[in-house]
This record gives C-alpha cells, structure tokens and sequence, in this order.
C-alpha cells in the first residue's frame, strides 16, 4: 500500500483515464516513494503498451544514453518518421550527439516515434531518476512532455527536483504525518508495541523508505521494546546506499563543506565560515551540493530540506571524514561551550570523566535548548567511566528531551537504564518520571502505581520529589475517576510532612491535604488547606516558582472558587514554561487557566486557551492532555450552539477516552449541553448523573460538580428531583464552604429551578441568584438565569413581569453569539405577547464586515445564489454567515431581517 499518496495516486489514476495524454512529474527527497508510485501507474496501466527506464549515474556523461534505453523497444518504428526527424533520432541514439539547433527536431522526432507506437493502443513512459542519468535526456523528455496533450501517450518522470522538468505538472512528496508513519511500519512489521512504533516514527522522518530500512535492522529485543532503538535509519539500508550514491557524485570539496554543514547543529553561518576556512575552502563550494537539490543557501545560511536529510548526511559519511569535521567545528566554536564540547563528545574513543563533567555543566543552564541539553547528557553518559553517574546523567537527559517536548526520546533513553539497579535514588527518579509521561501521553491509570512506588523508594533522600511524585499520582487518580485511591495518596503525605518544609514542599502538602478533605465532603477541612495553598503559590520565589507549583495552587484555587487568583496562577505558569520552552509542563498549565477562564465567564478566552494546549499536546506527544483540552472546547463549543465543532471535537476524542475518565466525562458534559438546547431533557440528566456515583468514589465527582446546574435543569424538566436534589446537595456543600458568589448564584437557581412550579419560593431564589450574579463577569450564566426566571414567571402567567428579564436574556447571548439561547429567549418573548424588533445594539456592531455585506443584500431581496455570485463565495458560505446572522440579531425570517436594518 502506499501510505499517505493517495492524492498522487489519484493524479496518475486521472492521468490514465482521460482520452488524452499528458505528462506529470513527481518529484522529492530519495526514499519518499517516487519509484513505487512509478510501478503503481504500471500496475494501473491496462491495456497500455509499457515503456520503462531510469537515470543511471554511470551513464550520466553519455549524452541521450537515457533516451536510447526508453525507445529502444519501438525503435522498429522509426521508419514512419520524415527523413530529417530519422537520421536525426538515429545519430543521438548511436552516440553522435545532437547540435543545438537540431535539438527541437530530436525532441519531435521522439515524440513521432512515441506516437507511431501508441497508434495500436495507448502508451504510458514512466522514467525513474531522470535527473540522475544524462542532462541531454532530460532536456528532450522535457519538451516531448509539453507536447503530448492530443496523444495517448503518457509520461511520468521522477526526480529529486522539480528543476528537472520545467513546465511539466508537478507534484511533491512531502513526509508522511505520523499516523500514516505508523500504518507503513504495521504494514512492514505487524505487532509492533505502539512506544516502538512512536519512536521509529519520529526517527523515520516520515520517509518510507527510512521506515522500511529501519525495520529490517531491529533485532528481537528492539521488536519488542527491551533494548534501546536506532537513533537514525542505518548507513547500509536502501535509502543509505542512495543518499551515498548522490554525496559521491559530489567534488570532494563540495562533500566536505556539505558534512561540516550537517554537523553544525548550531546552524550559525559564522561558524561555518569560520570552519570551511580552516579546512582551506570556501562555503562556495557547496553550489553543487545545492544543485543537486541536497542543502539550500541564503542570507539565514544553510538549510536542508529536511531534518532526515542532515541526518543521512551524517550517517553515511564514512568515520574519519566525520571525525575530522568535528573537530573542525569543536575549533571553530571556542566561544560556545557546551557545542564545543558536544563536537568532541562525538570523536571521543573511550571514558573521559572530565568531558563528561563539562558536558553536564554546560547543559544544565539550558540555554542551546532542552533537546541539545539532552543530547549533552547522553554523550556524557557514554563518557562517565561511574556507572551509577552514568546512570543519573541518563536520567536527566531524558528529563531534558521530555521538557522539550520529546516523550519518545524520553523514553528511548531511560531503556538504556541498565536491568539492574545502579543506585536506588536513581532508580527512583526514572520512575518518577515514567509515571510522569504516562499520565501526560497514554496510561493515567498505570501512573499511580509507577508514581506511588518512585515516591516509596525516594521518600527517605529526597522529600521534595517525593511529594511531587505524590501530586502526580493524585493528579492521575482524578483523571481515572478513581477518586477513592486518593486517600492512599493522602496517608503518604502525612508520613512524608515535616515541620519547616520549604515553601514549594509546603504548598504540595497543603494541596494534597485539602484536595483528600474535599473528595471526601470535608470542606471545612479542606477550604482552608487549599487557600493556604493558594497563598503560598503567590508567594513563591526563586528555585520554587515553577510551573509545576504553580499549577498546583491553581488547582487549590479552583477547588476553593477564588476564580481570578487561580487564574493568576494559570496564567504565570503558562508564562514561566513558555520562557523556559518546558512543553512537559505547558499543556497542563493552559488547561488550568482555560478552567479559570471558564469559571470567570470568558468562554472565548478559555476556548484560545484550549486551542492552544492542544496545539501543544498534540506537537509534545501529550495524547491524555490534548483529550482535556479536547472535552473543554466541546463543552465551550457546546454551550455557544455551535454544535458541529462541538460534535467534530467529541468525534476526534472517539473511544480512546475511557469510561470514568475525565476526557469521557467532558464529552458527556458537551453531549447533556447540546440536549439541552435541543430540549431532549431526559437524555441531558441521563448523561450527567453518569458522570460519577456517589457513594463508590468512582467517577468524575468534579466534572460533575460543575455541571450540576445543568443537571438540575434538564432534571427539573422531566421531574427528576431526586436526582437532581442528591447532585445540588454535593454542589451546594462545596459552594457554600466558598465565598464565591457566583457558585452560590448558580446554587440559587437551582434551587429556583427545583422549586414548586409559581411558587413564591421559585421566585426568591431566583431574585437571589440575579442579586448574586457579578455584574463584570460570568455574563452567559446571568443570561441563562434570566431566561429561566423569565419562562417561569411567563409559565405562571405572568408574561409583564416576564418581558425585562427575557428581554436582557435576549440581548447578552446575542452579543455572545449564543445562538439558539438566544432563540429560546426570542421565542419566550413572542409568547409572552412582545413584538420582537431589533436588538438593543445597532446591527454594524453585532456582525462582521463580510455579514453586514451579506445581511443588507438578502434585505434588499437578493437570494442566496445572488448574493455568492455579487460576493464570490460559495452558496454554502452563504447560507452560514445567513445562520450566524439571524441567530445574532435575534431574527427568524428575511422580512425581519429587512425591518432590522431598516
């Protein structure tokens, strides 16, 4: 199969349907499928007569040696060419050359003769390599390409460039993502574990043919995960051997420059200047390197086309020259410690504990990069003639790749970790951290088990990464669901907390405490912990404000509802890692203050900040995180009306979230929302009152807290209460141990909601709610109050006193782009005897330039067809920006909308 080309496929497949001939030229970096497309148009071809050659380099100084080998199976037909064309096409293909101004009559002599042979039955030429064989070749299939549309003849060329064919239509293989990377290996090697096939992904490049070659050298233990796997795709595989091929065909001078390129992972341009020099020529000399399609040039210096490519480069290249090239750059690089040192690392012959030691000093201040950083530590490791310090350095360095985003580096290192134990501590930090890349990229449930036995077996030496250790755990605990396990987490805190702890060390206790007490129901307990952790987290200075502290008391602030100090919190933290580029930490960070942002009623903000954090999960390998991130912006989407990316983002979380989980309970969440909107009421409570159990301490007790008034709402509908009544008396507990009014707003609309219908009761507590709405933020959840107070006033027959607070319901989810809210309040208003006109605010300050455009032309009667002729977009666009036009002004007809703008 040919993973990720089916759009080059189709070009072939059309190419071959048509009536007519034509020409295509695929082009890209060797090994990215140029030869297998070639056979799949052969395989495709029918009933075609098949025509076949290739560049060879051998012959690329024999001019039209490519051509003779092409034609030679129909050159029986050349006795139906005019004379001229004849002998001209006969004197090239026996190696009398051609002079230029016979070329044209050689270029239709070949097309003559192609199409004399494709008179029986069509003909389809496919030609490999054609930028690697003779350049007189090239030049005549060139033309002939341009001219084979009224022919049934069909060219395909493949080249490493497109400079091979100018004209001719061209497609690039770009690198294949990762999902189609990992589809080729199954298809290569079935049953690979999934880390296995994560890394060879990433080492591949998205390169097929590096793919293939790294496969075939795995040995058994590698196939299974057991023992470190290739850093790079092996010098003597097929796509070695090509890039070798075309580094040999390079002046020595030009391969030399070309590999000091590839080595110079500073990519400074002085540097390179500085070294080319010392080694006697110039960085001139890489103009062929550069013809050639390998490096390109310009005034940001020398850049490769791929990173695949600068490391084939340095694979290939036999050992003396690669050694030499270090140290021509280790010289040129006085001025740059830890590359220098780095340069030397790469030819050391043996153990050098003083160059080890200068390795982990330089790479410590992290300012060549975390991913540098970690290539230092794993030279030093090599180094070290200490096992146990060999060990430790491999241990920082996969913490290194990690906070650069890098879990599969991460991983590969700590399997270079020796079998048996160096060192206990040591031990125990690597598992900290491989508890740590399971809760962020694929196992939060085996998490607490790595985590709980690291912080076990590092408690005695080191208390501060034992409670981070700890932290972690409960964090993977409530991602599971499994809320009861963290009283174990609690009890190993107890025994870990001194007297005098460090601030840092201090806020994790308070944390852990507070967060055990209020799964428990203990608020009263658990309030004033986690607001001493909220305290701490602002105070924190120097080596302790960091983002994993941070985050912490966020979460602190979270649980005890002082919205904006949590999102202070957030908000430094997503800082912090950004400055420090630490992607370990950056997702989660974002999650946090997208939490806040929620809470404080900025939904558009929260969503920027989910879009974000999953931009980042997503690069950084953090597949639980960019679940979160994932579930939130269902929700948020959710609750906007905007269904089809609410639905779109739950599609993409798929079954990969496990029930009770917390990514699942999101999408639930988002699901109940839309019911709501919808009016299926029972299916709305059905999904959240599924969202934990009571009792069992399963589930996701949060996720359902801050949907309780959803819950009540779509309960009170279909006479749920007792339901709905068990769900508000958590909420009301945890709310009433905060001085949040906006969570005691919500529980007073509950209360409303759960209240005798046109009682007395119903209305004080809705009064009380829109009393203890902020007025500055939380804006959608004061609209949703007055809606629901102005349809239970209405209900009640009272549509007078109705009509103000349906009315400001109307106008806020307008301005929000609520749409169907803001329907339902329309609707109630009709029904309530009111005339709906125009909103409150003018329609140029409602709508975008694009639907003001759109919205006066279908006002003036322009149909939807007219108005995408007048505009040029599509019918469809139209009929979008027309949805999102009457939702926002709060209409449901084109007469309505012409009074509207008058």
């Amino acid at each position: 199969m040919l993973r990720g080309r089916d759009h080059e496929c189709r070009a072939i497949r059309r190419l071959l349907d048509g009536p007519d001939g034509g020409a295509l030229l695929v082009h890209g970096e060797p090994g990215s499928g140029r030869s297998a497309l070639l056979a799949y148009a052969r395989h495709h071809a029918g009933d075609r007569a098949v025509l076949t050659a290739a560049g060879l380099a051998d012959e690329a100084t024999l001019p039209y040696a490519g051509l003779q080998r092409l034609l030679d199976p129909v050159l029986d037909r050349a006795a139906t060419l005019p004379e001229r064309q004849r002998r001209v096409l006969r004197r090239a293909l026996a190696g009398g050359g051609c002079p230029a101004d016979e070329r044209l009559a050689l270029s239709m002599a070949v097309l003559g003769l192609l199409a004399a042979a494709a008179r029986d039955r069509p003909l389809l030429c496919t030609v490999d390599d054609v930028d690697s064989g003779d350049r007189q070749t090239a030049e005549t299939l060139a033309v002939v390409a341009r001219r084979l549309h009224r022919l049934p003849v069909t060219l395909l060329l493949a080249a490493d460039t497109d400079a091979a064919a100018g004209g001719i239509p061209a497609h690039r293989l770009r690198p294949l993502d990762e999902r189609n990377s990992r589809a080729a290996l199954a298809d290569r090697c079935p049953g690979l574990p999934a880390p296995v096939t994560a890394v060879l992904a990433t080492v591949g490049g998205g390169n097929p043919q590096a793919l293939a070659d790294l496969v075939d050298v795995l040995t058994p233990g590698q196939r299974q995960g057991e023992e470190p796997l290739p850093a790079a795709p092996p010098a003597g595989g097929a796509l070695g051997s090509a890039y070798r091929a075309r580094l040999d065909r390079l002046p020595p001078d030009s391969r030399q420059v070309l590999l000091l390129a590839a080595l110079d992972g500073d990519d400074d341009p002085a540097t390179l200047v500085r070294a080319t020099r010392a080694a006697g020529t110039t960085v001139d000399a890489l103009a062929p390197a550069e013809a050639a399609g390998l490096v390109r040039t310009g005034p940001a210096g020398v850049t490769f086309p791929s990173p695949l490519a600068r490391t084939m480069v340095q694979v290939v290249v036999p050992f003396a020259e690669r050694r030499a090239a270090h140290l021509l750059l280790a010289r040129a690089l006085d001025g740059r410690r830890l590359r220098r040192a780095l340069h030397l690392a790469a030819v050391a012959d043996g153990p050098d504990p003083r160059l080890a030691a200068e390795l982990e000093t330089a790479a410590a201040d992290g300012g060549d990069g975390w991913a540098t950083a970690a290539a230092a530590l794993r030279h030093a490791a090599d180094l070290s003639d200490d096992p146990v310090q060999a060990a430790a350095r491999l241990v920082t360095a996969a913490r290194y790749a990690w906070r650069g985003g890098d879990p599969d580096t991460a991983r590969q290192v700590l399997r270079r970790l020796p079998s048996t134990p160096a060192h206990p501590v040591v031990t125990a930090a690597a598992g900290l951290l491989r508890g740590e890349l399971q809760l962020r990229c694929d196992a939060p449930a085996a998490a607490v088990t790595t985590l709980l036995a690291a912080t076990e077996a590092i408690a005695a030496t080191d208390r501060a990464e034992a409670l981070l250790g700890l932290v972690r755990a409960g964090e993977a605990i409530c991602f599971s669901g499994d809320h009861y396990r963290y009283a174990d987490v609690a009890r190993r805190m107890s025994a870990l907390h001194r007297d005098g702890h460090p601030p840092g060390a201090e806020l994790m206790t308070a944390l852990i405490a507070g967060v055990a007490a209020t799964l428990r129901g203990e608020h009263e307990q658990g309030g004033p912990l986690l607001r001493r952790a909220v305290v701490l987290g602002g105070r924190l200075t120097g080596d302790a404000l960091t983002p994993t502290a941070l985050t912490g008391a966020a979460v602190a602030g979270l649980l005890v509802a002082v919205d904006a100090a949590a999102h202070r919190l957030a908000d430094r933290a997503v800082d912090l890692a950004r400055a420090a580029g630490d992607l370990s930490q950056l997702p989660r960070a974002l999650e946090l203050r997208a939490m806040t942002e929620y809470w404080l009623g900025r939904h558009d903000a929260a969503a920027d900040s989910c879009r974000e954090g999953l931009r980042v999960a997503r690069a950084s390998g953090q597949h639980t995180c960019a679940a979160v991130h994932l579930g939130l912006l269902a929700v948020l989407a959710a609750l906007r009306d905007d269904r089809d990316t609410s639905l779109r983002h739950v599609a993409e979380i798929g079954d990969t979230a496990a029930p009770g989980s917390r990514p699942y309970a999101l999408t639930r969440w988002a699901l109940a929302v839309l019911d709501l909107a919808d009016g299926r009421y029972a299916d709305a409570a059905d999904r959240l009152t599924s969202l934990a159990r009571p009792g069992t301490g399963r589930g996701q007790v949060l996720v359902q807290v801050m949907a309780t008034p959803h819950l009540v709402e779509a309960a009170a509908h279909v006479g749920h209460h007792p339901q709905a009544r068990a769900a508000l008396a958590v909420f009301d507990r945890w709310a009433g141990s905060t001085a949040s009014p906006s969570r005691r707003a919500l529980s007073a609309r509950c209360h409303a909601l759960l209240a005798p219908r046109g009682s007395a009761e119903a209305e004080e507590q809705f009064r009380r709610a829109l009393r203890l709405h902020p007025a500055d933020s939380a804006t959608f959840e004061r609209a949703r109050t007055e809606l629901l107070f102005g349809r239970e006033l209405r209900h009640s027959r009272r549509p007078r006193d109705a009509r103000p607070h349906l009315h400001r319901a109307r106008q806020a989810f307008t301005l929000l782009g609520a749409g169907t809210w803001a329907e339902q309040a329309t609707a109630e208003l009709r029904a309530a005897g009111e005339s709906v006109g125009a909103p409150a605010r003018a329609a140029a300050k409602l709508l975008t330039g694009q639907q003001l455009r759109i919205a006066h032309l279908v006002a003036s009667g322009a149909t939807n067809r007219e108005v995408a002729t007048q505009l040029f977009l599509s019918t469809r666009t139209v009929d979008h920006h027309l949805r999102n036009i009457f939702h926002r002004l709060g209409v449901r007809s084109r007469t309505e909308l012409a009074r509207v703008l008058g």
